[in-house]
């Protein structure tokens, strides 16, 4: 029996998925098979992918909405390419261009218009990484150049935080439980915890 998997991957942890996964789910990829990395696409060191990929077996289907999710190294696209489909003998399904489906196509001149389809996008994946790092990097020259303030502004602590932090500091929530009531991640609540308790020791010093 052949098994379907959806990859999915956005390049930062505040990127949403959500468009991902309701086209891979919609395909008919059950929710316990979608693997997901919130990683850079410059190679395949991400840990989820490379979990999905040790489960592929002969005969199966790997799923990703575009090229450019499943990475955005032109080499490293090809050589995972030919790694899944001739030396693991799985299928490759690219949703937004359906001339890259392994299943069909297998004959000589089908095999030979996906193989220029995929170095094209292959390509352009690459070029578009590349792009947005020079426009990150001419961006972060500007603001320097124009003396700017980089990275995030310190955020105020919400009014709603300290009745939870004393609830958590008295054993009653745990931090996931702090975190919940608030709405925010544990990681939130953690860098929240640590604000206050250095401004409640600059307070005592003062």
């Amino acid at each position: 029996m052949k098994t379907f998997y959806g990859y999915m991957r956005v390049s930062t942890l505040e990127q949403n998925i959500e468009r991902q996964k309701v086209e891979l789910l919609r395909w008919g990829i059950l929710e316990k098979n979608l693997f997901c990395d919130k990683l850079s696409g410059k190679n395949f060191n991400r840990p989820e992918y490379q979990k999905l990929k040790h489960k592929l077996r002969e005969g199966d289907v790997l799923v990703v909405k575009s090229i450019d999710r499943l990475g955005r190294n032109y080499d490293d696209i090809q050589d995972e390419w030919k790694e899944i489909v001739k030396n693991r003998k799985a299928d490759i399904v690219i949703l937004d261009m359906p001339i890259l489906d392994t299943r069909t196509n297998k004959d000589l001149i089908g095999t030979l218009i996906s193989d220029i389809v995929l170095q094209l996008l292959s390509y352009v994946a690459q070029s578009e990484r590349e792009n947005i790092r020079q426009r990150q990097a001419e961006g972060i020259a500007l603001a320097k150049a124009q003396g700017k303030h980089l990275g995030r502004f310190p955020s105020p602590i919400p009014d709603t935080f300290y009745p939870v932090y004393e609830k958590w500091q008295n054993k009653i929530l745990t931090q996931e439980g702090a975190s919940k009531e608030l709405g925010i991640t544990i990681s939130a609540f953690r860098n929240m915890v640590r604000k206050h308790q250095k401004n409640k020791i600059k307070n005592e010093e003062k």
